[in-house]
Order: C-alpha cells, then sequence, then structure tokens
C-alpha cells in the first residue's frame, strides 16, 4: 500500500474510497477515514460515531448532532482589548523601562500598523521612541522577547485576578446552545497567550456551565487519534504493525505538504498574525480533537473563530466557520468563513441565526 494512498484518504474522507486503501482497517479507523471522527471509550459514543446519521445533510440533523467548537481569546473575551495592553505595561515596568508606556491610543495605533503582530508592535515602538540605551544593537531581538515573556506572565497573572469581562451576549448564546442539545467544545491549545490564560477565561464562565463543556487542550490533542497520526505521539495498540508502519509513512508527507501549503497561505494573508508560534498541524489536530470529543464528524461541528489561523484549519478540515470579530480582527477579511459577524445577541450571532444560516445551506 503506498503511503500517498492513505494521506489522500486522510484529506479527503468523503471522496476517496476508503475501504480500496486499507488492508481490513479496524472498525474506529475506518470510522475515522470516512467521517474525520474515531470512536473510543473516552472520547466519543461508539454507536453515534459509526452510526451513518450524522452524515446526512446537516438540515434534516437534529441539535443533539451538532457541536459548536469555541476558540477562547478573542471569542468569549475580547483579551486584546482588555487585559493584553495592562500585561504590556506591567512588563516594562518589570524591566525598568521606565519609558515605555502604552495608554489606549498608543496601544491601538501599533495594534494597527502591526496587524497585531507583537513583536513587531514592540520593534516599532522603540524604533519610535529609541531603544535602551545599554542594548547592543545584535540583542534587539533577544530584548524583544525577553519582553514578550514577561508579558505573558504578566496577562495570565491579570486574567486569573481582575475582572476581563466576557464578551457581550457570549453566556446567553452558550445557554441557548446547551438548551437545545448542542454539544459545546472550547479549544484552549493555540491562542496567541498560551492554554493557561486560555482555561482561566473559560472559568469565567462560571462552574455550572464548565461543567456541561468539554475542553480540548494540548493532552487531549494529543490523545485523539488524529493527533497521535499527526504528532507523532504514538498509536493504539489496536492497530496492526503494517497500518502503523503505512500511517507513520502518511504522517510524515502530510506534514510536509500542509507546512508547504501553510507558508504559500500566510504570504497572502498579511493582514493580521497567525500565531506562528503554535504550529499549523497542531491547529488541525484541535478541530479533529473537538469533533471526536464532541462523538461527531467534522463536517457536523462549527468553529467559532476570531483568527485567520482558525478559519485557515476549518476551511482544511472541511468544518463550517463563523468568525467573530474582535478589536484585533476588526478589519481583517475572512472569505472562507460562512459569517463575520461582530458579536453575540440581537442583531449579531444567536443560536436561531446560527441554525438557519449554516445547517439549511448544507
Amino acid at each position: 500500500m503506498e503511503a500517498c494512498a492513505l494521506s489522500r484518504c486522510l484529506l479527503l474522507p468523503r471522496s476517496v474510497p476508503f475501504a480500496k486503501c486499507l488492508p481490513s482497517p479496524s472498525p474506529s479507523l475506518l470510522c475515522f477515514l470516512r467521517h474525520g471522527s474515531f470512536s473510543s471509550s473516552k472520547f466519543s459514543n461508539p454507536s453515534r460515531v459509526l452510526s451513518p446519521a450524522p452524515c446526512a445533510s446537516l438540515s434534516s440533523s437534529s441539535s443533539g448532532d451538532l457541536a459548536l467548537l469555541f476558540e477562547v481569546e478573542g471569542v468569549i473575551a475580547d483579551i486584546y482589548r482588555f487585559g493584553n495592553r495592562e500585561a504590556f505595561n506591567v512588563a516594562f515596568q518589570k524591566l525598568g523601562l521606565d519609558c515605555a508606556n502604552w495608554p489606549e491610543p498608543v496601544y491601538a495605533d501599533l495594534m494597527r500598523r502591526s496587524g497585531g503582530d507583537e513583536e513587531n508592535m514592540l520593534t516599532l515602538f522603540f524604533n519610535r521612541i529609541g531603544w535602551p540605551t545599554s542594548l547592543p544593537t545584535n540583542e534587539k531581538d533577544s530584548f524583544v522577547k525577553s519582553v514578550l515573556r514577561e508579558k505573558k506572565k504578566a496577562l495570565e497573572d491579570h486574567v486569573s485576578s481582575s475582572n476581563i469581562p466576557l464578551r457581550p451576549g457570549v453566556e446567553s448564546f452558550i445557554d441557548d446552545a446547551l438548551k437545545e442539545g448542542i454539544h459545546m467544545v472550547m479549544v484552549t491549545t493555540y491562542g496567541r497567550n498560551g492554554e493557561k490564560t486560555a482555561r482561566a477565561l473559560v472559568e469565567k464562565l462560571g462552574q455550572d456551565r464548565v461543567s456541561k463543556i468539554k475542553i480540548v487542550g494540548k493532552k487531549e490533542v494529543e490523545e485523539s487519534f488524529y493527533g497521535q497520526l499527526i504528532l507523532g505521539k504514538g498509536f493504539s495498540s489496536s492497530l496492526d504493525e503494517q497500518l502503523l508502519k503505512e500511517a507513520q509513512k502518511a504522517a510524515s508527507k502530510e506534514k510536509q505538504r500542509i507546512a508547504e501549503e501553510v507558508a504559500s497561505i500566510l504570504k497572502l494573508s498579511v493582514d493580521i498574525s497567525t500565531t506562528p508560534s503554535e504550529g499549523f498541524e497542531m491547529v488541525l489536530a484541535t478541530l479533529r480533537a473537538g469533533a471526536e470529543l464532541a462523538g461527531l464528524p467534522v463536517q457536523n461541528c462549527v468553529l467559532l473563530s476570531g483568527s485567520q489561523t482558525g478559519v485557515l484549519a476549518a476551511e482544511r478540515v472541511a468544518m463550517p466557520c463563523v468568525v467573530i470579530r474582535n478589536s484585533l480582527t476588526a478589519r481583517a477579511e475572512f472569505r472562507s468563513a460562512k459569517i463575520v459577524i461582530d458579536g453575540f445577541g440581537g442583531a449579531d450571532l444567536t443560536i436561531s441565526k446560527l441554525l438557519s444560516k449554516i445547517w439549511s445551506s448544507k
């Protein structure tokens, strides 16, 4: 069996005759290849995932066959407006940079000029006011990284201890979704400010809501089937040796192809930072793991995103995507998103609008 054949099955699960690609694969792998989700006692209900019902048109599905995957930063809380600027100022103080302070107009101007790239923000700012006199020219990059490390620590403390507001209407939106029986999943792996900050923001939803929501972090991604395949964290013992070898070959080719494709895409999408530090493979694996955790194929999930990275990844795995704009992405374009909207509730996004605009279009 050629490795590329398995790769094609993984990339195009609905259009490739998967039965011809694998030598007697396990039922759970067949499920993954056909539906983009993997049956396991930890991640899903096998009877639901293996059933052909979820593959039907989404317009005829019940709410219980749907899942919403939420990015956290920028979607449930506009951390770029509330928190980021304050964290930078704390970092400046800790590093003894008394001349550095970002009031809102300065922060907004730097965000606009840099497209939200924080390294560029710092470079633009110190180019304007002057770099520390004791700093050698060849150490500017390391200086910028040290500021960003302090800023990340300050933001984690700020999110945990202060009252960063949730986005207006997001709590009611989540409540309405839960009442409809829609599966709710928060993805915390690929935010700009790390998983600790993202999980702290999720906790602000309140214990009652959090108890009804699944959270996909790095650990959950690595334990998912797709995460094991693409990230190389090991395979289930249920896979036979031949399949394991071929899957590893396909995974290697897939990782190279993803890197080349994303590099090409990002050259055209320079209006907004795409969090290159996390890696596009992890984003793809996160969306797949979210579908696994919900026990549904990716086509029955919707990503609520506030980032170009999320939108590109959703398009890549054929997951419908709704963009919730935030202060960082207010002027960005998201051509592949099903809906681009400014917030939750009222004239913006509601569960009824989501169901009518997303599912009925399938």
